[in-house]
């Protein structure tokens, strides 16, 4: 059955529901893991690296383990029994390498911040205190902090042992590029850099450990976005069978991708679990989410576009370079980003010619891996920053070029140059619906009365695409156990409700609230009769967990599936029960009715009885099932692509650098809306993170691979009083690929956001001749601009 949202009582897909567990959460009854207390607990505190690279020559615990409530100081030697390193490679990215990681550092630390030792108190108080007296002497290395001078030659090695500090290297070379540039009217070139920054969650990491000795089975509490990847993990690394291992994921306060890698300071604590026989807790305070969490968006990229005197874009050419800290991410890796923004840059354009190669190289800070919206933004901004300049070039306007060049809508399935699969897309809706929204003809109208009169505002658009629902080809088939597919259960209780057991997992996006939405349609029940169970590896589906912008498209595929399935049970039942043939019967209201009349033959409440309580009194034969389980995973298409478009309307005021934000739009399609008001929350969220990005967020580090903002005094984040009105619109292109034809919307709104602000800005200083290739912009950055340009050097 094809999902058609048929006007009837019980249609809930569409609807714009409110959360309904967002009540106990802003009354302060949500439990988060540290939250979580277990009788015996111990906390854990970690002795971390003051270096960025240095060697160990000696650790003495021995005055730690004297003080207060200390029951047991470990270090890396003491954990290498306990725990086996991890190595974060996929086979499929030709070439990756990255060295064992262990959960301590062992004989090197490679980053400021790596946990050298860790402290197991009765409080968390006395565990940081102990730490400040383990003693480590350490013997200062050559640090090796920028990407490029990593991978110059005669740079210090981070790992000896590899040989370089080349990471992974990938090339993509599609048509002929050469000739491409060779013809082209205008080569436009440019050299954009993009700061570092994290996903400051408003929860910081946590996890409660409990090794139970007589049951032989570790229970891990843990605000994590993969339970089942995570219950893997430990069963493997602590020499563990998976039965032996149940992840429970609570009440998460965001994540963010954050929260889908091996931390080495959690993997400390689950081990030491184990090893004390005794709960343990570790919670990251602030400061030390700064220097432990996984950072993103450090690139440099030299790009150039050729481009014909119309304005048709011919080809690209892009030379991107990172640094991911001094290890790959385990278990997804931190060549990701890298390779998805080679293999998304032009993405919603036509050309035919695409020469490409991104580096990814060894630094001593921070690692780097996912983040909200992987590899898009850069993507995106390198992009759309492009198709600015060559619009500026030609004198023509930058909608005029875009709606030249965007792959039309009747041209679906298509490929783009770099291998991306598109089923359909709407990129000339999008930008039509746009233009309506922003009322673009008035703005540039009022631009320029504004600039008559020396008020310097611009206008910043940017389209883009968005990977969404992906598949096998993600993870799995580089190795790694990392399930592409979702499952989901439904049973009918005793009362005639529903209870859904579904593997995808919530952190605030709302994922319950869409889940039981679909399980009702599907069902034809009350909203409110549903109960939606999420995140517990002993009572959910196997399946891959919430990333990627997956949990609506492929959980919720799977719980309609299983809806679907259950109603066939429940009819089968009632037609026995009814002695009718099961088509003659449909469920709507909470109840069986009459196909064609619509009159209520039997509620699920007496159903359920029957089935449950008087299985005696059913016909012969007949034994009541009244649960159901189905896994989906696309498989036409690797990614369900979405896109869309974004605009941005800002002031510069040229005496201080500051910008103010008057509005941005979004339009975006994300294939069948199951609920607006969460997909306009995830969108806003997003544009949110994406102007963090273009214009505070930056992790800054000197020479020595010191960060030095690691504390909310000193690294920005948007806060309320700098966002504009977010006016969202929405075009509907369903993929065919499942029954309800959902796609992805969570990292939408931060895919083109920060392109869309640069590029504004950027138009605001365009009568002055400036145009500024690094994020963020700064007050500062804007100031030198346009001190360079009272030079007479009019760039950035």
């Amino acid at each position: 059955m094809k999902f058609s949202n048929p006007a009837r009582p019980d249609a809930q897909i569409g609807l714009a529901r409110a959360r309904p567990q967002a009540r106990a959460l802003v009354q302060g009854r949500g439990t988060f893991a540290s939250d979580i207390t277990v009788p015996r607990m111990v906390h854990a505190a970690f002795l971390r690296s003051p270096y960025a690279h240095a060697t160990i020559t000696a650790i003495d615990l021995a005055q730690a383990r004297t003080m207060p409530g200390v029951v047991a100081v470990l270090d890396g030697a003491a954990m290498a029994d306990l725990c086996t390193p991890w190595v974060g490679v996929l086979t499929h990215l030709k070439g990756l390498k990255s060295a064992p990681q262990h959960p301590l550092a062992v004989g090197r630390v490679r980053w400021q911040g790596e946990p050298v030792a860790m402290v197991l108190a009765n409080t968390r108080a006395q565990a940081e205190d102990a730490a400040e007296h383990i003693m480590v002497s350490y013997d200062p290395l050559p640090p090796v902090v920028d990407a490029a001078a990593a991978l110059a030659p005669g740079a210090p090695i981070i790992h000896p042992e590899l040989g370089d500090n080349l990471a992974f290297e990938r090339h993509i070379d599609t048509g002929n590029t050469d000739a491409a540039f060779a013809a082209a009217d205008h080569i436009i070139e440019a050299d954009f850099t993009f700061g570092r920054h994290t996903g400051v969650t408003l929860e910081a990491r946590a996890v409660v450990a409990d090794w139970n000795e007589g049951e032989q089975r570790l229970t891990v509490h843990q605000g994590t976005q993969v339970p089942h990847m995570m219950q893997t993990i430990y069963a493997l690394h602590l020499g563990l069978d998976e039965s032996q291992v149940r992840v429970i994921c609570p009440d998460v306060g965001g994540s963010f991708g954050i929260k889908i890698h091996v931390y080495p300071d959690e993997m400390a604590a689950v081990a030491a679990s184990r090893l004390l026989r005794r709960p343990v807790r570790f919670a990251a305070d602030r400061l030390e989410s700064f220097v432990s969490d996984i950072h993103a968006r450090d690139h440099t990229v030299h790009a150039r576009l050729a481009v014909m005197n119309d304005g048709t874009i011919t080809g690209f050419d892009i030379d991107d370079l990172t640094g991911i800290g001094p290890y790959s991410a385990y278990p997804r890796t931190s060549a990701v980003e890298a390779n998805q923004v080679i293999n998304l840059i032009g993405g919603p354009y036509r050309f035919a010619h695409y020469r490409a190669r991104t580096r990814v190289a060894f630094q001593n800070k921070a690692m780097m891996s996912q983040y909200r919206a992987v590899g898009h933004p850069i993507a995106t901004s390198v992009t759309e920053g492009l198709l600015d300049r060559a619009a500026q070039r030609l004198g023509i306007d930058p909608v005029t070029i875009r709606r030249r060049n965007l792959i039309p809508d009747d041209a679906y399935p298509c490929t783009s140059p770099s291998g991306m699969r598109f089923e359909a897309l709407s990129h000339h809706a999008c930008l039509d619906r746009l233009l309506t929204l922003m009322d673009y003809d008035g703005l540039r109208a009022e631009q320029a009365s504004l600039r008559e009169r020396g008020i310097m505002r611009g206008i910043g658009i940017a389209s883009f695409i968005e990977i969404t629902n992906p598949g096998a080809a993600f993870y799995g088939v580089g190795g790694a156990r990392i399930s592409a597919q979702d499952g989901a259960t439904i049973r009918l209780d005793a009362t005639g409700r529903l209870i859904v057991q579904a593997s995808v997992t919530e952190q605030g996006q709302g994922t319950t609230t869409i889940l039981a939405q679909i399980a009702a349609e599907a069902m034809g029940v009350a909203f409110e009769h549903i109960r939606v169970m999420l995140g517990d590896t002993d009572i959910t589906p196997y399946g891959g967990g919430t990333w990627a912008s997956r949990a609506a498209g492929i959980g919720g595929e799977a719980t309609w599936q299983a809806a679907r399935a259950l109603r066939d049970q429940i009819l089968t039942l009632a037609a026995s029960i009814l002695q009718e043939t099961p088509t003659n019967l449909d469920i709507s209201g909470g109840a069986v009715i009459d196909h064609a009349s619509r009159a209520e033959r039997i509620t699920l409440a007496e159903l359920a009885r029957i089935a449950y309580f008087r299985p005696d009194t059913l016909p012969k034969g007949i034994q009541a099932e009244l649960i159901a389980t189905r896994h989906y995973v696309p498989r036409e298409y690797p990614f369900a692509f979405t896109n869309g478009i974004q605009a941005a309307w800002l002031e510069l005021d040229t005496e201080t650098g500051f910008i103010t934000l008057l509005k941005h739009w979004v339009v975006e399609d994300c294939g069948t809306i199951i609920n607006p008001l969460l997909v306009d929350e995830q969108i806003r969220g997003g544009v949110v993170q994406g102007i963090g990005a273009a214009l505070f967020e930056q992790c800054d580090y000197d020479s020595e691979g010191q960060m030095l903002n690691a504390s909310m005094a000193d690294y920005l984040v948007p806060m309320a009083g700098e966002m504009p009105d977010i006016i969202i619109g929405h075009v509907t292109t369903p993929t065919a690929e499942s029954t309800i034809g959902a796609k992805g919307a969570g990292e939408a709104g931060t895919a083109a956001a920060a392109a869309a602000v640069a590029n504004a800005v950027n138009d605001a200083l365009s009568p002055r001749g400036i145009t500024i290739d690094t994020i963020p912009l700064t007050p500062a950055r804007i100031l030198a601009a346009l001190a360079t340009y009272a030079d007479g050097v009019g760039r950035g």
